[in-house]
């Protein structure tokens, strides 16, 4: 490896680094932190957006919040920023968390590192020179040794391809690609497209604007109150008296998140100490209410319980008995897929101006010059809303135009599915780091620790590689494919393979090969993983000089 040097120029131009990194939000922002002062390396961020934050530069969606709690949703490697920073809500509002990953960029002074306005349009590996050769639609041309990737799970827009959307005559949006002067939905009808979580989030905010608002529902949802309140200045001096220990819940426990899985069975309790549980944890709201029970997602029994619990709450607070059906319709197991948090959601459904179609039983047919036809009626719309989701985990990374050794693309390693071991490096591309790829706990859990430990294990791997002089890192097609069996079998031991509508299969969008992604078998067990891949001499990867 190169020690830290100036920024260099060849013949033609480009510019020679240490590491390129793509993507200026959580995980490339501390990751050219951790490269930077810690290595002593020189490194460049490519971001395409106009400013840092990632996600949460891009998504700016009416009620855009966070579900995971502030107090967890930061840093902690810098216990001076655990200490300065404070949250106002218990689940951060997108403006709030933007303001804290433009904070970060300031403290530690990352700007004069990251080049904005910036979108990667080629990188491609030369196995003579060991080096990264990445291209910017804007004509830059970098060299590295290193090309880590920090594109996020959640950050390709999937809008659908419905016939006729070019005739519309009004204004439509993707909740991922939402305009940053926001939109004006007074006297407006607007159509809701999904019932996701973005969907979950934006609902009530555009009820409460719209002159009416038609939700276009194929897959009905659960949802967990969230219960958002400001934070009090006692919760807020216990979160930093008590970080360190908040720490270590978060990095040892399943789900990344500050509380753990109760030691106790659904169907082993009794039926009146089993709804008092279910029904305290409602009245505390968020994501720790699928943490009350061990056995939600290992045992249908046990789903089926805590299913019905949710269910029977939609019923109680949705008024209209027909709209009630339909929204708790639910086809799949309690958090086979990540259960939203929301606002009101349900309660929107008892206001006038809200009415629910049911795309199941009259799908979309097209897009028409004044709205959305379905099989039986036009619903007359000024504004349609995509809220559908992304192409997750790999939709970013593919859009790229990525080149292995020997001209190997990653579109064509992946053509069936995502293969890596880890989640952390792809065979055939040597130096390269996906941060969250797929293969890892991300999705599954709370992402800043997950982030934290991603970087923190590259930091490692690559100061282990110069302090032992080596040049070249790769993950071997052996373990690969040990990697990948052992996602499938931590999936299956699960009850989330069942949802195959799932976009964590990639269900969600058409064509995409249908491969559970993220590794469940909890985040805590799969630090203990990279902790011994590490420890082993990196087994499972091939180092040389």
């Amino acid at each position: 490896m190169t020690q830290a040097h100036s920024v260099t120029a060849s013949s033609d131009s480009a510019i020679e680094l240490d590491a390129i990194i793509i993507g200026a939000g959580f995980s490339g922002m501390y990751q050219l932190l951790s490269l930077r002062d810690k290595l002593g390396m020189k490194a460049k961020v490519l971001e395409a957006g106009a400013g840092v934050g990632g996600t949460w530069y891009w998504n700016r969606y009416p009620g855009a919040r966070c579900d995971s709690e502030s107090h967890s949703y930061m840093f902690y490697f810098s216990k001076e920023m655990v200490n300065e920073w404070e949250w106002s809500e218990r689940y951060p509002q997108q403006p709030e968390i933007l303001r804290y990953l433009n904070h970060v960029a300031d403290r530690f002074e990352l700007r004069s590192d990251i080049l904005l306005n910036t979108r990667m349009s080629a990188a491609s590996y030369d196995s003579g020179s060991n080096r990264w050769h990445v291209r910017t639609e804007q004509g830059q041309h970098f060299i590295a040794q290193f090309l880590i990737t920090a594109v996020g799970c959640l950050s390709s827009a999937n809008v659908p391809q419905i016939p006729g959307l070019q005739d519309f005559k009004g204004q439509w949006y993707h909740t991922g690609q939402w305009p940053h002067e926001g939109v004006d939905f007074s006297g407006k009808r607007v159509g809701v497209v999904g019932t996701g979580s973005t969907g979950i989030q934006t609902i009530p905010v555009v009820a409460a604007q719209a002159k009416h608002l038609t939700v276009f529902q194929r897959t009905a949802n659960y949802s967990i109150p969230a219960r958002n309140a400001p934070l009090t200045d006692t919760f807020k001096r216990y979160a930093k008296e008590h970080a360190e220990g908040i720490r270590h819940i978060m990095n040892t426990n399943t789900n990344g998140h500050p509380f753990r899985m109760a030691d106790r069975s659904v169907t082993a309790t009794h039926p009146a100490e089993r709804e008092a549980i279910m029904e305290a944890a409602w009245i505390k709201g968020g994501l720790e209410f699928r943490a009350a029970f061990k056995d939600t997602l290992l045992d249908q029994e046990a789903n089926d319980i805590v299913a019905d619990f949710v269910r029977n709450k939609i019923r109680q607070i949705v008024k209209n008995p027909a709209v009630a059906d339909l929204l708790s319709d639910i086809d799949h197991p309690f958090a086979g897929k990540r259960p939203p948090v929301d606002s009101n959601y349900f309660e929107t459904y008892n206001r006038d101006n809200v009415s629910l179609v049911n795309l199941r039983a009259t799908p979309i047919e097209s897009i028409t010059a004044q709205g959305i036809k379905t099989k039986d009626a036009e619903y007359p719309l000024d504004i349609i809303i995509f809220a559908t989701g992304f192409d997750a985990m790999t939709g970013s990374l593919l859009k790229m135009d990525i080149q292995g050794r020997d001209g190997l693309t990653l579109k064509d390693y992946w053509h069936a599915g995502p293969r890596n071991y880890l989640g952390l490096q792809v065979p055939g591309f040597p130096n390269m780091f996906t941060i969250t790829g797929p293969g890892s706990p991300s999705v599954l859990c709370n992402l800043p620790p997950a982030i934290e430990q991603h970087v923190n294990w590259i930091t490692d791997c690559i100061r282990t590689l110069r302090d032992q002089g080596l040049q070249r890192i790769e993950a071997t097609e052996q373990a690969s494919d040990e990697w990948c069996a052992e996602v499938n079998r931590a999936a299956d031991a699960t009850l989330l393979g069942k949802v195959k509508h799932s976009w964590y299969l990639g269900a969600n969008v058409p064509g995409k090969p249908q491969v559970f992604m993220p590794y469940a078998g909890g985040f805590g067990h799969y630090t203990q993983i990279c902790n011994q891949v590490a420890q082993d001499n990196y087994k499972g990867f091939s180092l040389s000089r």
